[in-house]
């Protein structure tokens, strides 16, 4: 089995603002900061002499390498982003960026999600990608509008609480 490796960058991904910032702020902190360290803790440690036997080496090198991976990637994947511009004109419906709260009908559970670009998910945050199963099935959607969605677990119902664009759903 070979190494996981990103998916090549493809044609234009859209992101939001906050996210494209944090792209480039992780790309010039891996560059600019964490890589210089890196490097000098590396040579630091073939310094010490015998190479092969050297544990602080090896782990330097593969650190180094996994950061310069990072570093092509994000230097590839940056200029293929195109920044959401401003706010929809129809902030009742769901669309890119959006914050929504659902409802799930059978269990009355309630979920707090924003819809993302796949470069900035996070399930810990409820940021979802607009590729996903729900996002797709909530986008155009308004208040008390009910959908089905296709998760993992099987086929869910959903109705939508509250739509914002805002910071978040409150």
């Amino acid at each position: 089995m070979g190494r996981w490796r990103p998916p090549a960058p493809s044609s234009t991904a859209i992101i939001t603002r906050e996210g494209y910032e944090r792209l480039k702020a992780e790309l010039d902190h891996l560059w600019h900061r964490v890589r210089p360290e890196v490097v000098a803790a590396l040579a630091a440690a073939a310094a010490e002499g015998d190479r092969s036997e050297n544990a602080e080496y090896t782990y330097r090198k593969k650190q180094l390498a996994e950061i310069d991976r990072r570093v092509r990637y994000l230097s590839k994947r940056i200029p293929s982003l195109k920044v959401a511009a401003g706010l929809p004109g129809d902030r009742e419906a769901v669309y890119f960026g959006a914050w929504i709260e659902l409802e799930n009908v059978a269990s009355g559970e309630t979920l707090r999600y924003r819809i993302v670009g796949p470069d900035e998910t996070d399930a810990r945050q409820g940021w979802i990608s607009v590729d996903s199963p729900l996002a797709r099935a909530a986008l155009k959607r308004r208040v008390d509008d009910e959908f089905e969605a296709e998760l993992p677990g099987g086929r869910a119902r959903f109705a939508i609480v509250a739509v914002s664009y805002g910071e978040s759903v409150s």
